[in-house]
């Protein structure tokens, strides 16, 4: 059984669901229409994700890590690069070949830019928080795309030169921010 609970942003309208194992989706705004009528059958566990979520998106430094998750259907790969994520600090940002590094994968950016751009579960699991080398913003598959991305992050208190975090990504530094 798939439960689902709606929640509020400053965009609209979000949508978090999860199986009796874990969070599994989360719709951000703008709602499809077939999804924002929905019958919503909640259980306390998207109840809270909806909660938790609604303070983050009235920036609040929220952690999710006591959310459990339901990542069923991923490659271990998948599933590694996911949870890793997890761990990326409120407004901290850490590049693609840096994720890879810290998750033990080194040289395999690309691979965890997939993992990332899969992730059925934005927000919760930080995928806007991981950019380029560069520091770039690169590749938001949710809803308003790279945009969306900025204002996560700017919600999170990340300043922005032109498209790019104002500081630097050292990957050594989020080595320590990281829990390993």
């Amino acid at each position: 059984m798939i439960y689902q609970t709606f929640f509020r942003t400053p965009y609209g309208k979000g949508l978090v669901a999860a199986t009796e194992t874990g969070i599994c989706r989360l719709e951000l705004p703008p709602l499809e229409e077939r999804l924002a009528t929905v019958d919503c059958n909640s259980s306390a566990l998207t109840r809270k994700a909806a909660e938790l979520l609604e303070c983050y998106f009235n920036h609040t430094p929220i952690s999710f890590a006591q959310l459990s998750l339901d990542l069923h259907g991923f490659t271990r790969f998948q599933q590694q690069i996911l949870t890793r994520a997890l761990q990326i600090p409120y407004g901290q940002v850490i590049s693609y070949g840096c994720l890879a590094q810290l998750a033990g994968y080194p040289g395999a950016a690309r691979a965890v830019g997939g993992a990332m751009a899969a992730n059925p579960i934005p927000i919760i699991i930080p995928c806007h928080r991981v950019v380029a080398a560069s520091g770039a913003l690169t590749g938001y598959s949710g809803p308003g795309g790279l945009a969306m991305k900025k204002n996560l992050l700017s919600l999170e208190g990340v300043e922005f030169r032109g498209n790019k975090p104002a500081f630097k990504i050292d990957c050594f530094a989020q080595e320590f921010l990281i829990q390993k």
